[in-house]
Parts: structure tokens; C-alpha cells; sequence
């Protein structure tokens, strides 16, 4: 059996956040603003949200909630949207997807295998009545994953190929010559 834990989830968490740090390097600083629609998050926005993300989840499990229906949740996505819109130069975004990273993958290293098998009862309605905390902990690297795809396509907007993307291209490239 292979067993997917604490240094599992923050590697993991940390080569996510790896790929996120560098489409930020990637992305000039005048194209920071760039919004794909005028009801959407600006790049920087969406960085932003990226770095602050993690806190709601983190906040549950330091705080030991057991029932997500008492976590004021309201008030933690109002706390990481506030964050969003304060202005802040690339050098600054990048410092904080870096600095926030590392500390929310350090928390995740340090669980124990009990803690993350406890399970946190869901309010009604959610279709599930409970999920263990190795679930919920795991969203902010899924949750980061979902915008760093919308990243990958305003890069592609602005005329950048994403690193990944490159990456990709270049092992096709060698598989051809080969």
C-alpha cells in the first residue's frame, strides 16, 4: 500500500506553488492588471487570491472545528477577498506566493496521520455527511491548481507560452528526434 501523508501533501503543495511562483516570474509587471473579462480577477488579483487562499483551510484545522458548520466562513473568504484588492507591486506578489507558500506547506508537514484522519461533520445539503481533514486540506492545492489554470490562459492572452506548456512542447520535440 502506498501512503499519502503529511511530507506527501506538503511536497506536493509545494511543487504546486513552484509552477504558480513562476508564471508570476514569467508575467511582466505591466501586465499585472490584465482582467480576461471585466468581471474577472486581474492577474494580480488572482495571485493574490492564490497566496491568501490557503488561510480559510489552515484556520479550520488550527482551530480543531469539527463541524464545518460552525466555521465562520463569511468572514474568512471576506478576510482573503479584502486581501485581494490592496495594491502591491509584482515584487511584493511573488514575496507573498513565496513566503505564504512555504508556511502553509511547513503546516502541512508537521500533521500527524491521526489529525488527518479525523473526520469534520459538513453542514446538510452538501450530498456528504462528513470528510477527514486530509480532504479538506488538500483543496487549497486543488483550489490553486483550478486558477492556475486561468493564469496559464491569460498568459496566453498577453502572447506568453506558460512554462509548463513549453515544458510540454520540448519533451514532444525530443520524443520526435528520438
Amino acid at each position: 500500500m502506498t501512503h499519502y501523508g503529511a511530507k506527501e501533501l506538503g511536497y506536493s503543495f509545494r511543487q504546486v506553488r513552484g509552477n504558480t511562483l513562476e508564471i508570476a516570474n514569467e508575467i511582466p509587471e505591466s501586465q499585472y492588471g490584465f482582467k480576461a473579462s471585466p468581471e474577472s480577477r486581474s492577474i494580480a488579483q488572482t495571485l493574490v487570491h492564490i497566496a491568501f487562499a490557503p488561510d480559510v483551510q489552515e484556520h479550520v484545522h488550527r482551530q480543531s472545528f469539527t463541524d464545518a458548520g460552525k466555521v465562520p466562513w463569511g468572514e474568512l473568504i471576506q478576510k482573503v477577498g479584502s486581501e485581494e484588492g490592496k495594491p502591491r507591486t509584482k515584487a511584493e506578489i511573488v514575496e507573498l506566493l513565496q513566503s505564504r507558500g512555504d508556511a502553509f506547506a511547513s503546516y502541512l508537514e508537521g500533521l500527524s496521520d491521526s489529525f488527518l484522519a479525523e473526520r469534520v461533520s459538513m453542514p446538510p445539503g452538501l450530498g456528504v455527511p462528513s470528510k477527514s481533514r486530509f480532504e479538506m486540506l488538500l483543496s487549497p492545492k486543488e483550489h490553486e491548481m483550478h486558477h492556475r489554470g486561468q493564469l496559464m490562459m491569460m498568459q496566453r492572452m498577453i502572447g506568453q507560452v506558460p512554462p509548463l506548456t513549453r515544458r510540454m512542447l520540448e519533451r514532444a520535440a525530443q520524443a520526435a528526434r528520438a
